[in-house]
């Protein structure tokens, strides 16, 4: 049971440590490594980790080790152990990550990316709430068990610096660190969605990602357009025709290489979701004027996002600014594009299927590549057993005040199935904090911090439970 003390003792530590401290984390531009290659000569990463660290100790945890390790050439990451008290059995593995996405344009006025702005109960800035809060939210939990001389199990936190770049210096790290992180029995992620900020929300799927950059030559410099129309082919026309043998330009539908059948309890569950949150399916996002959705039916667009492919061009080049475009036939158009797969899906396998089908027999015999960067697959979790089930339900009902719901997510998060993989009997709990309008990734990104209080206190719960159960 969460007592009034436990979380009491949270919520003092989200406001007089861990909120002033990740305003000072936001502060640095820390982008992950597919955002900066120079990340390492910048020094953002060290800086980083290194204040997380230094707030380790003030939680006045028992029994605590930390360091941070670095691998050559890899972004560091910071492994915290905390010993079990006394006899208690079971090894619980925390993750989280550090590494942040890059600025992205459009905050509105007063905000920005590396600029902390605390305000009406949120805290604004690139990466308080994906996923600078991880480490605190694990510690603070831990630390309020104990306040309460309640037992709990080995806890063993993990804080990344690689996420958002596909966690491709993980597996490194996985292999290097096998022995300190033993067989665990539990896992506790909190870097995933919550569909609204009322109670917790439980993640049961994940997408996986294949992104890449399309490129096309047509040329070895640019020309005048009117003496080539005609005559030379448009790159941007041909890359557009080559995003066409993948995604069907009316409906968005992708090709069967990055789909799976979807199980027939997915569609319960987007039911459910939709009964609790309602139109906020939709009011999430920033429509511009009067864009719609993709289907006028909720529910099928909460199982499109979470069980079935879905493309973004994220990125173009070869192109000035409209404002300072001539009339050049230009010599190449590049694109960046994301494609999330379903759950289900082996995203190496699919990545090479696509990479075939967008380089052989090109328009015009135009030169095309297309170079990925990641291919990282999906993960379902497996059934909890009912003791996790009851825990979770009475975590939620306790901190605040409402059941427990279960939702895919549309996003990707590598650990989930490089854990999952390496140990299949692991049970998972996958929650956050990144509800409506929070924005990860994109401008205005806020961390709700009465929401992190409460999931902070769910964890609590957890730890506790897991002394007994486990």
């Amino acid at each position: 049971m969460i007592s009034p003390q436990i979380q009491n003792h949270i919520d003092t530590l989200w406001e007089s440590e861990i909120v002033p401290t990740l305003s000072k984390y936001i502060e640095i531009p820390n982008k992950s490594p597919a955002f900066d290659d120079d990340w390492e000569a910048h020094g953002y990463m060290d800086e980083a980790i290194q204040l997380l660290e230094s707030r380790i100790p003030i939680f006045g945890i028992k029994n605590l080790t930390h360091r941070i390790v670095q691998l050559e050439g890899r972004t560091p990451l910071l492994l915290v152990d905390v010993a079990a008290t006394d006899d208690t059995q079971g090894n619980i593995l925390l993750y989280g990550h550090y590494d942040k996405q890059p600025e992205f344009v459009g905050w509105r006025e007063n905000l920005g990316p590396w600029k902390p702005v605390l305000e009406n109960g949120r805290l604004y800035g690139r990466g308080g709430a994906d996923d600078g809060y991880a480490l605190f939210g694990c510690l603070a939990a831990i630390s309020a068990v104990e306040t309460q001389d309640l037992p709990h199990p080995r806890c063993l936190i993990l804080i990344e610096g690689c996420e958002e770049s596909g966690s491709f210096d993980l597996p490194f790290y996985l292999e290097a660190l096998k022995s300190d992180i033993g067989k665990p029995d539990l896992l506790i992620c909190l870097d995933a969605e919550c569909g609204n900020y009322d109670q917790l929300w439980l993640t049961t799927s994940l997408r996986g990602l294949i992104s890449g950059t399309l490129t096309v030559d047509v040329l070895t410099e640019g020309v005048h357009s009117g003496g080539a129309g005609g005559i030379v082919p448009s790159s941007f026309r041909i890359l557009r025709e080559l995003l066409s043998r993948i995604e069907d330009v009316h409906s968005g539908e992708m090709l069967p290489y990055v789909n799976c059948a979807i199980p027939a309890w997915v569609e319960q569950q987007s039911n459910n979701l939709v009964a609790a949150i309602g139109n906020t399916v939709l009011e999430r996002y920033p429509w511009s004027g009067k864009t719609n959705p993709a289907s006028e039916d909720l529910v099928q667009l909460v199982t499109r996002n979470s069980w079935e492919a879905s493309m973004a061009v994220t990125g173009l080049g070869g192109a000035p600014d409209p404002k300072y475009a001539g009339n050049t036939l230009r010599p190449f158009t590049s694109a960046k594009i994301a494609i999330r797969t379903a759950p289900l899906v082996d995203a190496k396998v699919a990545a090479e299927k696509l990479k075939h089908i967008l380089e052989n027999h090109p328009p015009y015999d135009a030169s095309v590549s297309f170079d990925i960067d990641a291919a990282e697959s999906g993960w379902c979790s497996p059934v909890n057993p009912a003791w996790l089930e009851e825990a979770l339900q009475t975590a939620s009902q306790q901190t605040f005040g409402q059941p427990m719901l279960k939702m895919g997510t549309g996003g990707t998060i590598p650990f989930m199935t490089m854990l999952g993989k390496t140990f299949p009997d692991c049970n998972f709990v996958v929650t956050g904090v990144l509800g409506p309008h929070s924005n990860a990734h994109g401008p205005n990104e806020f961390l709700d911090i009465e929401t992190g209080k409460k999931v902070t206190g769910c964890i609590a719960h957890l730890v506790a439970r897991a002394a007994v159960e486990l």
